[in-house]
């Protein structure tokens, strides 16, 4: 069994150590060894695990040691990573047991993870980091860039393009054939029906840009 530790102690964290331990019961993969957080205390006991410290102390580590973001933010992920130096550190695919994916040409990046009740068609990319939520579904020939997040019940039609970072709340639908930006912020259950641009939020039926930001 691989040893494997979340950074990320919040709410998103303790849900992906839950997809671990559904792993688990299937087919024993991980050793879960608690969690890395900059902004918890390190000795803290969450649900049962200490932290461990946070990227300082995992820079330090000197075992391999497989690590999953259990953070949703795109721009925290993306700092994060980037600030990880360490050559024992390895970034699994964590994908919960209860999601299909389909057999024909879908590539999913490392880092990524794909929660319970997740659906992926066929011809899909999925880059790197990127994180699915429960139960959202991608549909064909769609690409996904690395760094982005989709919470719970997302719905993302056929040929889709969405860029790195984007954040997209909780029951948005984005409809086929459309573009969003990178960096973009799609609000909670608006639908998506033309493309969006970078660096906006976007809320509504149909979505429509609200605000521009850095």
């Amino acid at each position: 069994m691989k040893n494997i530790a979340i950074i990320g102690a919040g709410g998103f964290g303790r849900e992906v150590k839950t997809i671990l331990d559904d792993i688990n019961a299937r087919e024993p993969e991980f050793q879960f060894v608690g969690f890395y957080d900059d902004g918890v205390a390190k000795g803290t006991i969450v649900n049962g695990y200490p932290v461990l410290g946070g990227v300082e102390e995992l820079n330090a580590v000197s075992e391999p040691l497989c690590i999953a973001m259990g953070i949703g933010d795109p721009k925290l992920k993306m700092k994060i990573v980037g600030k990880i130096n360490n050559s024992n550190i390895q970034y699994p695919t964590i994908v919960h047991p209860g999601a299909i994916i389909g057999k024909d040409d879908v590539t999913i990046g490392q880092g990524t993870i794909i929660c319970a009740g997740c659906i992926l068609t066929c011809n899909i990319n999925i880059g790197a980091f990127v994180t699915l939520n429960l139960m959202c579904t991608v549909g064909h020939d769609t690409r996904i860039e690395a760094f982005s997040s989709f919470m719970p019940a997302v719905n993302i039609s056929g040929e889709v393009l969405i860029n790195e970072k984007v954040y997209v709340g909780t029951g948005a639908k984005i409809i086929n054939q459309l573009e969003i930006g990178t960096e973009t912020i799609v609000g909670a259950g608006a639908v998506v029906s033309r493309s969006l641009p970078e660096k906006c939020t976007a809320v509504g039926i149909p979505a429509k840009p609200i605000k521009f930001h850095e």
